[in-house]
């Protein structure tokens, strides 16, 4: 009898416990679910679809009285995107621009972020306001304000330097580049302070306490004890700035559109992609650009993830 009972109590704590996970995974996929359908539909689909693009041309056969036929090309796009000068010399401008652009914000907002965690500074709540405000703008309103400030006779920036006998272009040859990268610097800046000065808000204080009664400064305590620690934050930082700077578009499109500048409607490979499919109707070769510039931010992102992980396993 007392087997029976035991027997029994098994089964029903079995059932009981396959039931909880049952229940626990069917809770998963309820909360998990709309995401990755919403994921599907809005990234991997089109993700997807410009791949299966890439792969036809279209073809008008006779007078073209039936429109133009789709066609399978293999990988002739690829070839033509390859060679050519536009998209080559848009992703040597685009990974220009990262070079100079990717370092700059990663060591300003570092700085900032060590400041701001610095047991001298005051007033920390007003300055992470400051430096996060820039963000919440829109970054069309960004450039439109900036191409403003950039722009001879309309902006203060400008005659102020001519009245001290400055001549500044920022809107035509080398001084383009610069000015993107002041645009993308001001803008992003404070996400990337916060990011980082959250993960310094989890560094143990007896940690920083005790490189302090070593006799350990301020500088000192920030390279040797804080930046280290942070260190997997400053790769996510990094990481997203990589992607960023590679889908460069709004600030030139915005330069190209207001008729002062150098910067034409192919400057960089998504402001190509945008005029293959939207001007010349193209759709086929701009999604292949995409898909090249896709591969490009894969590439790039694997790199930075090794380095991280090779890192933070030593």
């Amino acid at each position: 009898m007392a087997s029976i009972t035991g027997t029994q109590a098994r089964t029903g704590a079995t059932a009981r416990g396959t039931t909880g996970r049952g229940g626990r995974r069917g809770g998963v996929l309820l909360l998990l679910g709309p995401f990755f359908a919403l994921f599907v539909f809005t990234y991997i689909g089109p993700m997807l679809y410009a791949l299966w693009l890439s792969f036809f041309r279209e073809r008008y056969e006779g007078i073209g009285w039936d429109g133009p036929q789709r066609v399978f090309a293999g990988l002739q796009n690829y070839t033509r995107a390859l060679t050519d000068e536009q998209f080559l010399q848009g992703t040597g401008r685009v990974l220009l621009y990262g070079l100079i652009y990717v370092p700059l914000l990663i060591a300003l907002a570092a700085l900032f972020a060590l400041l701001l965690d610095s047991a001298m500074t005051a007033a920390r709540r007003f300055f992470q306001t400051v430096l996060f405000l820039p963000h919440i703008v829109p970054g069309l309103i960004a450039a439109i304000v900036w191409v403003y400030l950039y722009t001879p006779g309309l902006s203060p920036i400008v005659d102020a330097l001519d009245a001290i006998g400055i001549q500044a272009d920022f809107l035509n040859g080398g001084g383009v580049l610069g000015s993107l990268v002041n645009i993308a610097v001001w803008q992003s800046l404070g996400f990337n302070v916060v990011l980082i000065y959250v993960a310094l808000q989890a560094i143990p204080k007896a940690t920083v306490e005790a490189a302090r009664i070593d006799g350990a400064g301020e500088i000192r305590t920030a390279v040797s004890v804080k930046l280290p620690q942070v260190f997997p934050a400053v790769m996510v930082a990094t990481l997203f700035t990589i992607i960023g700077s590679l889908q460069l578009f709004t600030e030139p499109q915005i330069m190209s559109a207001s008729g002062n500048s150098s910067v034409t409607s192919t400057w960089t490979p998504n402001m190509l992609a945008y005029s293959s499919a939207f001007n010349s109707n193209d759709y086929h070769y701009a999604a292949t650009v995409s898909v090249l510039i896709a591969v490009l931010a894969g590439v790039l992102s694997f790199a930075v993830t090794t380095f991280a992980n090779r890192r933070s396993a030593r």
